[in-house]
Parts: C-alpha cells; structure tokens; sequence
C-alpha cells in the first residue's frame, strides 16, 4: 500500500513548476514518514530542475534541505517516535558496506554512490526519488536527522542539511578553530553559513568578496572584515596569513590570489562546483609554501547530527526569505541574480492552496 504525496514539479528543463502527485512507498520496517513543514532552496536545485548537470528524470521533485514532524515509523524504527521533529538532507542511502560507508562518510560511497533525495535510482521502492517539494516523504531512519532546535526556528534550520553540511564539514575536517585565521571566498547561500560555523569555533573570519557593499552583512554575521577580492592592495595586506580558506564559490575564477594568502602548510578546500573548471592554479605557489588546494562534498550522516547539536549549542541558523512554493520560479530567478539573502525557504503550508 502506498501513500499519495502531492509536491511541484519541473515537467521538463524549460517548463515551469507545476502542481505534481505521485505515490510514496508504505513504510518498511526500518523507514520514518515525515510530514514536511519547510523545504530549503539549494542552487542544486535550479541546476537539477533546469537540465545544467545532465540527464534528469522528469517530472523532478527538487528538495533536500527538509524538515518536518514524523507521523509514522515502521516497525524496527527505534531512533524516532510520531511526533518527533525531523530533517532529511541531501541522501537516502548508500550501500552501507564499502570502506567509506563503513566509516561513517556515505557520502563518498565507493560502489553504487550515495542515493540522492532527488533524481536518483530509488533502491528501496525502485524508480527514482522525490524530493522535499512536497507535503511528505518516507526515509530509511539511518538518514534521518533528529532537529534539536525550537520549533519557531524550524523554517531556518531546513538550510543547514546542506548549507550548513557543506560548510560545517570541511571546516571540521581541517580542524577550524581558535587562534586560526579563516576565509571564506563568496557570502551567499554556502558562505553565511561558513562564516556563522568558523566563528563559533572560534576562529578570526574574514569574507573575500567581489561587492564591498557586503562588508556589514559580513561582519554582522561574525567576520572580522571583508576583504575586496579585486582589490590586489588588500589582498597584498594579507598574503601569507591564513591557515584555512573555505572557497564557496561555484563560478570558474582564478584561485592564484587566494592561494598567495595562505601560509606554509595552508589549504584552500573547494566546495563549489563551476560550470566550466577553474583555470590551473600556480604549482610554484603551492610547491614553495607546501600549500594544498582539496575539495568536499557534505557530511555523512554522523557529520550531519553533530553539525544540528553543533548549531543548536551556539544558537545558529541560517538566514532565510520565506516563499510560498508557487513562487518556486521566480525565486530560482532570484537566485540566479544572487537577489537572496541567503537562503529561500518554502513553507510547504503553501502547498496546500495548490
């Protein structure tokens, strides 16, 4: 027996959303139903829906920044209770058995790859996946979230199960904290996130930025100071003096002249995916200050819980704009124009006026 979801979808890469059912799967022994109260906007979405990275199931259902209140557990289910608040980030699954599964990193899964929450091989109830676009959704409770924030906060916790992932990640992973100097390349969706999370562990955060005009939104968001990215001067103020930079920026630019500001030993991590690759970067650069340039994707599972515990103890959530989902179109606009600050949430209440 199944259940009927009602979401919107992109009937193709040039169509507008449009009001879209379909059924979930009844529970299995191990999943969690969930019914859906907010749903971030990722730029992965627009990139999905509008056909940028290749092949896509249409209709697509986008969404995995999604938070809600479970209404159902299956029988073995011993991790969440009806009336528990949830959150489902950006996988479902993964094999569970290959050497990065086993350790708790699933999403680098070295054999069928992790299971996206959208447009991807449904292994549980064949197809493909659905997202957060929609008033419910059904998970494996192993990817799962519990949400420790206050139920008033829900909306702006939904961006932290990628935003916030994907920022939270790298910088524990290069072990960000106090006394480090911190940069974080580009203040949008990914990078408010960045600076919020390398500030409260601890580190002096400094934004690079092409737009001056952002330097009190950054330092209200707990930077020290923005740097001007075009300005050679200022970039030359501080050549040699960063321990870690997180690039958050997924256009094709020259990392030289962040690369230049690190010192020995320094990393720069990447964690946006530009459409055409970045220009090489200089070895000379990183060959006489033993620097590395590395990459992340988001967290595992284990990673996810302990960034929510991590923002829930220093009162962290993302800074949204609300939208109804029939509104999905032109907030895609929007961000194409970087018009957000800096996350959209749907309010899937709107769903219901579909």
């Amino acid at each position: 027996m199944t259940t009927t979801a009602h979401a919107f979808a992109a009937p193709s890469a040039d169509a507008p959303f449009a009001p879209f059912s379909f059924e979930r799967r009844d529970l299995l022994a191990d999943d969690v139903a969930i019914d859906i109260l907010f749903c971030g906007v990722c730029h992965s979405d627009l990139h999905t829906a509008r056909g940028e990275w290749g092949s896509v199931n249409y209709p697509c259902v986008p969404g995995h920044e999604i938070v809600g209140r479970v209404s159902a557990v299956g029988s073995d289910v011993t991790k969440f209770a009806v009336g528990d608040l949830a959150g489902v980030g950006c996988m479902v699954d993964s094999c569970g058995y290959c050497p990065s599964c086993t350790d708790g990193e699933e999403q680098y899964c070295e054999t069928t790859g992790f299971v996206g929450t959208y447009d991807a091989p449904d292994t549980r109830s064949g197809g493909y996946t659905f997202g957060g676009y929609s008033d419910h959704i059904v998970v494996k409770q192993d990817f799962v979230l519990k949400v420790g924030h206050d139920e008033a906060d829900l909306a702006a916790v939904a961006p932290l199960l990628c935003a916030g992932i994907t920022t939270y990640s790298p910088l524990h992973h290069w072990k960000v904290g106090p006394g480090q100097k911190v940069g974080i390349v580009g203040l949008g969706g990914l990078g408010h996130m960045g600076v919020k999370i390398a500030k409260a562990m601890g580190a002096d955060v400094y934004v690079f930025s092409t737009s001056p005009n952002k330097r009190e939104d950054a330092k209200r968001l707990g930077a020290t100071d923005l740097i001007v990215s075009k300005d050679e001067a200022a970039m030359g103020e501080h050549a040699n003096s960063f321990d870690f930079i997180l690039n958050t920026v997924a256009a094709s630019h020259d990392l030289d002249p962040f690369l230049n500001l690190l010192k020995r030993d320094g990393t720069m991590t990447l964690v946006g995916v530009p459409e055409t690759p970045h220009p090489s970067p200089s070895i000379g650069a990183m060959v006489f200050k033993r620097r590395s340039i590395a990459g992340s994707l988001i967290g595992g599972i284990q990673e996810t819980q302990e960034m929510l515990d991590f923002c829930v103890k220093h009162g962290l959530t993302a800074d949204i704009e609300m939208i109804d989902i029939q509104n999905i179109d032109t907030a895609y606009d929007r961000m194409i124009k970087s018009d957000v600050k800096y996350r959209f949430v749907i309010d899937m209440e709107s769903l219901k006026a579909a």
